[in-house]
Protein backbone atom coordinates (compact mmCIF):
# COMPACT_ATOMS: atom_id res chain seq x y z
CA UNK A 1 0.00 0.00 0.00
CA UNK A 2 1.83 3.09 -1.25
CA UNK A 3 1.64 6.68 -0.10
CA UNK A 4 0.98 7.75 -3.68
CA UNK A 5 -2.28 5.73 -3.59
CA UNK A 6 -3.74 8.51 -1.41
CA UNK A 7 -2.63 11.48 -3.48
CA UNK A 8 -4.83 13.81 -5.53
CA UNK A 9 -4.51 17.22 -7.18
CA UNK A 10 -5.97 20.04 -5.10
CA UNK A 11 -6.10 23.63 -6.37
CA UNK A 12 -4.68 25.99 -3.76
CA UNK A 13 -7.69 28.28 -3.95
CA UNK A 14 -9.95 25.53 -2.55
CA UNK A 15 -8.18 25.71 0.83
CA UNK A 16 -10.56 27.63 3.11
CA UNK A 17 -9.07 30.34 5.32
CA UNK A 18 -12.34 31.34 6.99
CA UNK A 19 -15.37 29.22 7.88
CA UNK A 20 -18.84 29.52 6.43
CA UNK A 21 -21.19 31.86 8.29
CA UNK A 22 -23.45 30.79 9.80
CA UNK A 23 -21.62 27.57 10.60
CA UNK A 24 -24.31 25.22 9.36
CA UNK A 25 -24.52 26.95 5.97
CA UNK A 26 -21.40 25.09 4.81
CA UNK A 27 -21.82 22.61 1.98
CA UNK A 28 -22.25 18.90 2.69
CA UNK A 29 -21.32 16.18 0.20
CA UNK A 30 -23.24 13.02 1.09
CA UNK A 31 -21.73 9.72 0.03
CA UNK A 32 -24.48 7.23 0.79
CA UNK A 33 -23.56 3.79 -0.46
CA UNK A 34 -22.97 4.16 -4.20
CA UNK A 35 -24.92 7.43 -4.40
CA UNK A 36 -23.62 10.97 -4.08
CA UNK A 37 -25.64 14.07 -3.21
CA UNK A 38 -24.79 17.79 -2.94
CA UNK A 39 -26.39 19.32 0.14
CA UNK A 40 -25.84 21.76 3.00
CA UNK A 41 -24.97 21.00 6.61
CA UNK A 42 -28.44 22.34 7.47
CA UNK A 43 -29.77 19.30 5.58
CA UNK A 44 -27.98 16.85 7.89
CA UNK A 45 -31.14 15.84 9.83
CA UNK A 46 -32.82 14.52 6.68
CA UNK A 47 -29.88 12.16 6.07
CA UNK A 48 -30.14 10.72 9.56
CA UNK A 49 -32.79 8.51 11.11
CA UNK A 50 -34.61 8.93 14.42
CA UNK A 51 -32.55 7.08 17.03
CA UNK A 52 -29.23 7.48 15.21
CA UNK A 53 -26.43 8.54 17.55
CA UNK A 54 -23.88 11.25 16.76
CA UNK A 55 -20.66 10.96 18.76
CA UNK A 56 -19.20 14.43 19.40
CA UNK A 57 -15.73 15.35 20.65
CA UNK A 58 -15.98 17.92 23.45
CA UNK A 59 -12.29 18.80 23.63
CA UNK A 60 -11.50 22.51 23.94
CA UNK A 61 -8.72 24.11 21.91
CA UNK A 62 -6.32 26.19 23.97
CA UNK A 63 -4.78 29.40 22.54
CA UNK A 64 -1.47 27.56 22.27
CA UNK A 65 0.52 29.99 20.10
CA UNK A 66 2.60 32.43 22.13
CA UNK A 67 5.05 35.16 21.28
CA UNK A 68 7.55 36.38 23.87
CA UNK A 69 11.07 37.54 24.63
CA UNK A 70 14.11 36.09 26.31
CA UNK A 71 16.41 38.55 28.07
CA UNK A 72 20.08 37.80 28.79
CA UNK A 73 22.93 39.77 30.37
CA UNK A 74 26.09 39.68 28.29
CA UNK A 75 29.47 41.38 28.33
CA UNK A 76 28.06 43.78 25.77
CA UNK A 77 25.05 44.51 27.95
CA UNK A 78 21.46 43.18 28.06
CA UNK A 79 20.33 41.32 24.95
CA UNK A 80 16.88 40.11 24.03
CA UNK A 81 15.61 37.57 21.52
CA UNK A 82 12.12 37.10 20.14
CA UNK A 83 10.79 33.62 20.89
CA UNK A 84 7.73 31.93 19.39
CA UNK A 85 6.20 29.02 21.31
CA UNK A 86 3.53 26.47 20.48
CA UNK A 87 2.27 24.52 23.47
CA UNK A 88 1.78 20.83 22.71
CA UNK A 89 0.56 19.13 25.87
CA UNK A 90 0.77 19.28 29.68
CA UNK A 91 2.99 16.78 31.47
CA UNK A 92 2.41 14.96 34.75
CA UNK A 93 5.15 17.01 36.48
CA UNK A 94 3.32 20.29 35.80
CA UNK A 95 5.47 21.33 32.84
CA UNK A 96 4.30 21.84 29.27
CA UNK A 97 5.83 20.28 26.19
CA UNK A 98 6.27 22.96 23.55
CA UNK A 99 7.96 23.87 20.30
CA UNK A 100 10.22 26.92 20.61
CA UNK A 101 11.51 28.94 17.65
CA UNK A 102 14.40 29.54 17.61
CA UNK A 103 15.13 26.87 20.23
CA UNK A 104 18.87 27.60 20.14
CA UNK A 105 18.21 31.10 21.51
CA UNK A 106 17.06 29.81 24.90
CA UNK A 107 19.24 28.06 27.47
CA UNK A 108 18.09 25.71 30.21
CA UNK A 109 16.94 27.78 33.17
CA UNK A 110 16.28 30.93 31.16
CA UNK A 111 12.91 32.65 31.30
CA UNK A 112 10.68 33.59 28.39
CA UNK A 113 8.22 36.42 29.04
CA UNK A 114 5.01 36.15 27.03
CA UNK A 115 3.08 38.86 28.90
CA UNK A 116 3.17 40.64 32.26
CA UNK A 117 1.24 37.70 33.71
CA UNK A 118 2.58 34.77 31.69
CA UNK A 119 6.21 33.71 32.09
CA UNK A 120 7.93 30.35 31.79
CA UNK A 121 11.37 28.82 32.30
CA UNK A 122 12.94 26.29 29.97
CA UNK A 123 13.66 23.23 32.12
CA UNK A 124 14.52 20.58 29.53
CA UNK A 125 14.99 19.90 25.83
CA UNK A 126 14.28 16.42 24.50
CA UNK A 127 14.16 15.34 20.84
CA UNK A 128 13.71 18.90 19.68
CA UNK A 129 10.86 19.64 22.07
CA UNK A 130 11.10 22.03 24.99
CA UNK A 131 9.64 21.63 28.44
CA UNK A 132 8.40 24.85 29.96
CA UNK A 133 7.46 25.49 33.57
CA UNK A 134 5.04 28.38 33.92
CA UNK A 135 4.81 30.50 37.05
CA UNK A 136 1.02 30.22 37.09
CA UNK A 137 -1.18 27.15 37.42
CA UNK A 138 -4.88 26.31 37.33
CA UNK A 139 -7.41 29.03 36.61
CA UNK A 140 -4.75 31.77 36.82
CA UNK A 141 -2.74 30.05 34.06
CA UNK A 142 -5.86 29.57 31.93
CA UNK A 143 -6.76 33.25 32.21
CA UNK A 144 -3.24 34.45 31.39
CA UNK A 145 -3.00 32.07 28.43
CA UNK A 146 -6.37 33.22 27.10
CA UNK A 147 -5.11 36.81 27.21
CA UNK A 148 -1.67 36.22 25.68
CA UNK A 149 -2.18 33.28 23.35
CA UNK A 150 -3.47 32.92 19.82
CA UNK A 151 -5.34 30.00 18.32
CA UNK A 152 -3.01 27.38 16.80
CA UNK A 153 -4.33 27.48 13.26
CA UNK A 154 -3.23 24.61 10.99
CA UNK A 155 -0.08 25.28 8.94
CA UNK A 156 -2.00 25.55 5.67
CA UNK A 157 -4.08 28.42 7.08
CA UNK A 158 -1.30 30.04 9.11
CA UNK A 159 0.78 30.22 5.92
CA UNK A 160 -1.92 32.40 4.35
CA UNK A 161 -2.81 34.67 7.29
CA UNK A 162 -2.13 35.08 11.03
CA UNK A 163 -4.62 34.00 13.66
CA UNK A 164 -6.83 36.78 15.01
CA UNK A 165 -9.52 37.33 17.63
CA UNK A 166 -12.23 35.90 15.37
CA UNK A 167 -10.43 32.55 15.34
CA UNK A 168 -10.93 32.24 19.10
CA UNK A 169 -14.61 31.75 18.30
CA UNK A 170 -14.40 30.20 14.85
CA UNK A 171 -11.83 27.53 15.77
CA UNK A 172 -13.85 26.23 18.73
CA UNK A 173 -16.92 24.00 18.81
CA UNK A 174 -20.05 25.29 20.52
CA UNK A 175 -19.85 22.44 23.06
CA UNK A 176 -16.12 22.64 23.85
CA UNK A 177 -15.58 22.09 27.57
CA UNK A 178 -12.46 19.97 28.30
CA UNK A 179 -9.38 22.09 27.59
CA UNK A 180 -6.32 20.38 26.17
CA UNK A 181 -6.40 20.29 22.36
CA UNK A 182 -4.01 22.20 20.11
CA UNK A 183 -6.12 21.53 17.03
CA UNK A 184 -9.90 21.56 16.64
CA UNK A 185 -12.12 18.57 15.83
CA UNK A 186 -13.02 20.47 12.69
CA UNK A 187 -16.08 18.57 11.46
CA UNK A 188 -17.81 19.75 14.64
CA UNK A 189 -17.20 23.39 13.75
CA UNK A 190 -20.22 23.18 11.39
CA UNK A 191 -22.69 22.74 14.25
CA UNK A 192 -24.66 25.64 15.70
CA UNK A 193 -27.66 25.92 17.99
CA UNK A 194 -30.12 25.93 15.07
CA UNK A 195 -28.72 22.66 13.71
CA UNK A 196 -28.67 21.05 17.15
CA UNK A 197 -32.34 21.91 17.61
CA UNK A 198 -33.20 20.46 14.19
CA UNK A 199 -31.36 17.24 15.00
CA UNK A 200 -33.20 16.92 18.30
CA UNK A 201 -36.54 17.49 16.56
CA UNK A 202 -35.65 14.71 14.12
CA UNK A 203 -35.01 12.34 17.04
CA UNK A 204 -31.27 12.14 16.46
CA UNK A 205 -29.35 11.56 19.68
CA UNK A 206 -25.92 12.84 20.68
CA UNK A 207 -23.26 11.77 23.13
CA UNK A 208 -19.92 13.32 24.05
CA UNK A 209 -16.42 11.87 24.24
CA UNK A 210 -13.06 13.62 24.67
CA UNK A 211 -9.95 13.32 22.51
CA UNK A 212 -7.35 16.05 22.90
CA UNK A 213 -6.19 16.61 19.35
CA UNK A 214 -2.41 17.07 19.21
CA UNK A 215 -0.13 18.93 16.82
CA UNK A 216 0.93 15.55 15.44
CA UNK A 217 -2.33 15.47 13.51
CA UNK A 218 -0.60 17.74 10.96
CA UNK A 219 2.59 15.68 10.65
CA UNK A 220 3.14 14.36 7.12
CA UNK A 221 3.51 10.69 6.33
CA UNK A 222 7.15 10.22 5.32
CA UNK A 223 7.23 6.52 4.46
CA UNK A 224 6.26 5.13 1.06
CA UNK A 225 4.87 1.93 2.59
CA UNK A 226 2.06 3.48 4.62
CA UNK A 227 1.60 0.39 6.79
CA UNK A 228 4.93 1.21 8.48
CA UNK A 229 3.82 4.72 9.52
CA UNK A 230 3.76 5.38 13.28
CA UNK A 231 0.90 7.52 14.55
CA UNK A 232 1.30 10.13 17.26
CA UNK A 233 -0.44 9.35 20.55
CA UNK A 234 -3.33 11.45 21.85
CA UNK A 235 -5.16 11.28 25.18
CA UNK A 236 -8.83 10.44 25.18
CA UNK A 237 -11.70 9.43 27.44
CA UNK A 238 -15.06 7.74 26.95
CA UNK A 239 -17.27 8.05 30.00
CA UNK A 240 -19.54 5.30 31.27
CA UNK A 241 -22.48 7.45 30.15
CA UNK A 242 -21.15 7.73 26.59
CA UNK A 243 -20.42 4.00 26.46
CA UNK A 244 -23.99 3.31 27.59
CA UNK A 245 -25.35 5.62 24.88
CA UNK A 246 -23.30 3.84 22.21
CA UNK A 247 -24.28 0.37 23.43
CA UNK A 248 -27.96 1.37 23.52
CA UNK A 249 -27.88 2.68 19.94
CA UNK A 250 -26.27 -0.55 18.75
CA UNK A 251 -28.83 -2.61 20.65
CA UNK A 252 -31.68 -0.67 19.03
CA UNK A 253 -30.24 -1.25 15.59
CA UNK A 254 -29.55 2.43 15.06
CA UNK A 255 -26.41 3.82 13.51
CA UNK A 256 -23.48 5.24 15.47
CA UNK A 257 -21.94 8.08 13.46
CA UNK A 258 -18.93 9.92 14.89
CA UNK A 259 -18.53 13.56 13.92
CA UNK A 260 -14.86 13.88 13.04
CA UNK A 261 -12.02 11.43 12.65
CA UNK A 262 -10.95 12.09 16.25
CA UNK A 263 -14.22 10.73 17.66
CA UNK A 264 -14.06 7.79 15.24
CA UNK A 265 -10.50 6.87 16.22
CA UNK A 266 -11.45 7.04 19.90
CA UNK A 267 -14.48 4.76 19.75
CA UNK A 268 -12.65 2.25 17.58
CA UNK A 269 -9.80 2.25 20.11
CA UNK A 270 -12.34 1.54 22.84
CA UNK A 271 -13.70 -1.39 20.84
CA UNK A 272 -10.26 -2.99 20.67
CA UNK A 273 -9.18 -2.27 24.23
CA UNK A 274 -12.40 -3.41 25.92
CA UNK A 275 -13.15 -6.57 23.96
CA UNK A 276 -15.36 -8.92 25.92
CA UNK A 277 -16.99 -6.05 27.82
CA UNK A 278 -20.33 -5.59 26.10
CA UNK A 279 -18.90 -6.37 22.66
CA UNK A 280 -16.12 -3.85 23.12
CA UNK A 281 -18.27 -1.01 24.45
CA UNK A 282 -17.26 0.21 27.91
CA UNK A 283 -15.80 3.26 29.64
CA UNK A 284 -12.24 3.89 28.49
CA UNK A 285 -9.40 6.32 29.20
CA UNK A 286 -5.83 6.51 27.97
CA UNK A 287 -3.66 7.30 24.98
CA UNK A 288 -4.47 6.10 21.50
CA UNK A 289 -2.17 5.84 18.50
CA UNK A 290 -4.59 3.78 16.42
CA UNK A 291 -3.84 3.93 12.68
CA UNK A 292 -6.77 3.25 10.38
CA UNK A 293 -6.06 2.44 6.74
CA UNK A 294 -7.70 0.19 4.10
CA UNK A 295 -8.25 -3.31 5.41
CA UNK A 296 -9.31 -2.04 8.84
CA UNK A 297 -12.42 -3.63 10.39
CA UNK A 298 -14.79 -1.08 11.95
CA UNK A 299 -16.49 -2.39 15.09
CA UNK A 300 -18.51 0.65 16.18
CA UNK A 301 -18.72 3.37 13.52
CA UNK A 302 -21.47 3.00 10.92
CA UNK A 303 -20.53 6.21 9.12
CA UNK A 304 -18.63 9.44 9.56
CA UNK A 305 -19.16 13.16 9.20
CA UNK A 306 -15.83 14.79 8.37
CA UNK A 307 -14.20 17.61 6.43
CA UNK A 308 -12.14 17.14 3.28
CA UNK A 309 -8.57 16.10 4.04
CA UNK A 310 -5.04 16.66 2.81
CA UNK A 311 -3.61 14.48 0.04
CA UNK A 312 -1.34 11.67 1.31
CA UNK A 313 -2.56 12.18 4.91
CA UNK A 314 -3.50 9.54 7.46
CA UNK A 315 -7.00 10.98 7.37
CA UNK A 316 -7.27 10.20 3.65
CA UNK A 317 -6.28 6.65 4.56
CA UNK A 318 -8.97 6.54 7.24
CA UNK A 319 -11.82 7.63 4.95
CA UNK A 320 -10.52 5.23 2.30
CA UNK A 321 -10.75 2.44 4.86
CA UNK A 322 -14.34 3.37 5.64
CA UNK A 323 -15.67 3.84 2.11
CA UNK A 324 -13.19 1.99 -0.09
CA UNK A 325 -10.30 3.62 -1.93
CA UNK A 326 -12.04 3.90 -5.30
CA UNK A 327 -15.25 5.22 -3.77
CA UNK A 328 -13.34 7.94 -1.89
CA UNK A 329 -11.46 8.83 -5.05
CA UNK A 330 -14.74 9.49 -6.86
CA UNK A 331 -16.10 11.51 -3.92
CA UNK A 332 -12.97 13.67 -3.80
CA UNK A 333 -12.88 14.07 -7.57
CA UNK A 334 -16.44 15.41 -7.38
CA UNK A 335 -15.56 17.70 -4.46
CA UNK A 336 -12.67 19.24 -6.38
CA UNK A 337 -14.63 19.60 -9.62
CA UNK A 338 -17.61 21.14 -7.83
CA UNK A 339 -15.31 23.43 -5.83
CA UNK A 340 -16.04 22.32 -2.30
CA UNK A 341 -13.86 24.10 0.26
CA UNK A 342 -11.16 21.96 1.86
CA UNK A 343 -9.51 21.36 5.25
CA UNK A 344 -10.22 22.75 8.72
CA UNK A 345 -12.43 25.72 7.80
CA UNK A 346 -13.84 24.02 4.71
CA UNK A 347 -16.99 22.12 3.83
CA UNK A 348 -18.07 18.70 5.13
CA UNK A 349 -18.84 15.22 3.92
CA UNK A 350 -21.22 12.64 5.32
CA UNK A 351 -19.88 9.17 4.57
CA UNK A 352 -22.38 6.32 4.91
CA UNK A 353 -20.86 3.13 3.45
CA UNK A 354 -23.98 1.00 3.91
CA UNK A 355 -26.76 3.53 3.39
Amino acid sequence: MKLSDFDFALPDDLIATRPASPRSSARLLVGAGDDMHDARVTDLPQWLRPGDLLVLNDTKVIPARLSGTRARDTAQGPMTARIEATLLEPNSDGTWSALLKPLKKVRIGEEVVFSDALKAKLVMVEEGQARLRFELTGADFDAALAEAGAMPLPPYIAAKRPADEQDKTDYQTIWARNAGAVAAPTASLHFDDVLMAALAARGVQVTYVTLHVGAGTFLPVKVEDVTTHKMHAEWGQISAEAATDIAAAKARGNRVIPVGTTALRLIETMARDTEGQGAGIAAWEGETDIFIYPGFTFNIADGLMTNFHLPKSTLMMLVSALMGAQRIKSIYDHAVQDRYRFFSYGDASLLLPHA
